[in-house]
């Protein structure tokens, strides 16, 4: 293999075909086909609509890739997949086709953690990880708090969520406030003409001396004060529900992040996740790590949300290091620890 090698990555997790393809830390191609509006009338993901979906767009996306990175396939020197966690039938389908890819290249397939590769993404926006660093991943399936030691060898769980992940809580107050799905970007947009302080909502686990979160209870708490609102014949003050909402859970979020740096000692703080392109939680973070002294890294936002790119990034890292690939009788984990950074 070259030096740098050139790595196709494949992510069918949750509602996202993604395929990135990368050469180093050199973003070539990062083709991305989203099921979202089959799902938008559910209100979220449904799993088996999710697969079909994969199954429909894995070809198409994979030649767009290639295309756009200007590769054949015979140019790819290995094939990194996202093994887990997520949904099991949309992993499958990612799975399935990146150990056909493999075999029927020759090349080395390496099944790959999908939380580590989120962390991995940020070195092609802004070079390769400190190491040690502290990594908080935000999105609507998972809200973790990780020491970082090597992201190809050593990822640490040193926090999480008890219960709803803040883009769940996203999702479901989004619903109760009539914004549609996904949730996320709907608030961010609406909280924008809201005030912050409006609405003084729960702050869960917030002195709690973990690094654990939970969004259930500032969920619950934001539908039972629409439904008092709407029993009593007054109007909903949507923007400042949003606003004071959002800000709740990024207020919690960036606490518990500079918390986890302060007292592991470490200087430099990456962000990422859907959630991680809410753009009061970019503001928030970067405003309290300059005034704790902590480094702050943010991939762009079409790099925070899932694609293909990050787990070609995390392939390229485990080659370079000359680590084994995988078996091809790998496995779909839908619950992959994050201390298993490859399978």
């Amino acid at each position: 293999m070259r030096e740098e090698p050139l790595v196709l990555g494949i992510e069918t997790s949750c509602d996202e075909t993604g395929v990135g393809v990368v050469r180093g830390h050199t973003l070539l191609a990062d083709a991305i086909a989203s099921s979202v509006e089959q799902h938008a009338r559910f209100g979220g993901v449904v799993p088996e609509v999710a697969s079909r979906a994969h199954l429909e767009a894995m070809g198409p996306t994979v030649e767009r890739a290639l295309a756009e990175a200007g590769v054949a396939f015979t140019d790819i020197d290995a094939f990194a997949v996202t093994a887990g966690p997520g949904l099991p039938g949309a992993l499958m389908v990612g799975v399935a086709a990146a150990k056909a890819y493999a075999l029927s290249l020759g090349k080395p397939l390496y099944g790959v953690n999908h939380l580590a590769a989120h962390v991995c993404v940020d070195q092609l926006e802004h070079g390769p990880l400190p190491k040690p660093c502290v990594a908080m991943l935000v999105s609507g399936g998972h809200s973790s708090l990780l020491l970082v030691p090597d992201v190809a060898a050593d990822v640490r769980s040193l926090g999480s969520t008890v219960d709803d992940a803040a883009g769940e809580a996203f999702d479901k107050v989004a619903r109760v406030l009539d914004l549609g799905f996904p949730g996320g970007p709907a608030i961010d947009r609406m909280a924008r003409e809201g005030d912050p302080a409006a609405i003084a909502f729960p702050r869960g686990k917030y002195n709690d001396g973990t690094y654990d979160f939970s969004f259930s209870g500032l969920k619950t708490a934001v539908a039972r004060w629409v439904e008092a609102r709407e029993r009593a014949g007054e109007p909903v003050p949507v923007a400042d529900v949003a606003a004071s909402f959002q800000e709740a859970v990024v207020d919690v979020l960036t606490q518990k992040a500079l918390k986890v740096c302060k007292d592991n000692g470490v200087r430099d703080l990456l962000i990422g996740g859907g959630v991680a392109a809410n753009s009061r939680l970019r503001a928030l973070a970067a405003e309290r790590c300059a005034a704790a002294g902590v480094r702050l890294r943010v991939p762009r936002p079409k790099l925070c949300t899932d694609n293909g790119a990050m787990v070609a990034a995390l392939g390229s890292e485990l080659v370079a290091a000359g680590l084994a690939p995988s078996d091809l009788g790998l496995p779909a984990d839908s619950s992959l620890p994050i201390e298993s950074i490859t399978v």
